[in-house]
């Protein structure tokens, strides 16, 4: 009897064990997407945007369907973040997208394909951290990825 109750006590055990390292599902929260938002997903290909600051000689130029249409209807307006706000959010952002790009087994290399040179020093002024950080939130929203600890909402 004593016998049993140990072997039973043991089973258990192991099954307890067993159960609690198990792996844990964790969900991702992503805003719903509006259909204007969808629509502006789906435009005409070749939709170029020229992010630049001729001042201080930058630019990026995004050639991604869909996304100058996102920033003229969908995104919030320039002025309604501060350009801190955008730095601040552009550096999280671009520390995961190069890290992405370096990571091709475990993330879409067809998705992150070159690495961004953002320099925390440097001001690239309003506009260039506006049309930067806008990107990042339409890239995220259509492809469903988290460059970062928050959500991508608009």
């Amino acid at each position: 009897m004593m016998k049993e109750m140990r072997l039973t006590l043991s089973l258990w055990s192991i099954l307890l064990i067993a159960v609690s390292c198990g792996s844990t599902n964790k969900t991702v929260n992503i805003p719903a997407i509006s259909d204007a938002e969808k629509e502006s997903f789906k435009q005409i290909e070749g939709d170029t945007i020229r992010i630049a600051n001729d001042e201080t000689e930058y630019e990026i130029t995004i050639i991604e369907p869909g996304f100058n249409t996102w920033l003229k209807s969908i995104a919030r307006p320039e002025g309604y973040y501060s350009q801190s706000f955008l730095e601040t959010r552009n550096r999280i952002m671009v520390l995961n997208w190069n890290q992405r790009v370096l990571e091709p087994q475990r993330f879409n290399s067809n998705l992150y394909e070159m690495q961004i040179d953002y320099q925390q020093h440097i001001d690239y002024g309003y506009e260039v951290n506006y049309k930067l950080y806008n990107y990042f939130i339409y890239f995220q929203r259509k492809y469903r990825q988290r460059l970062g600890p928050f959500i991508a909402r608009i």
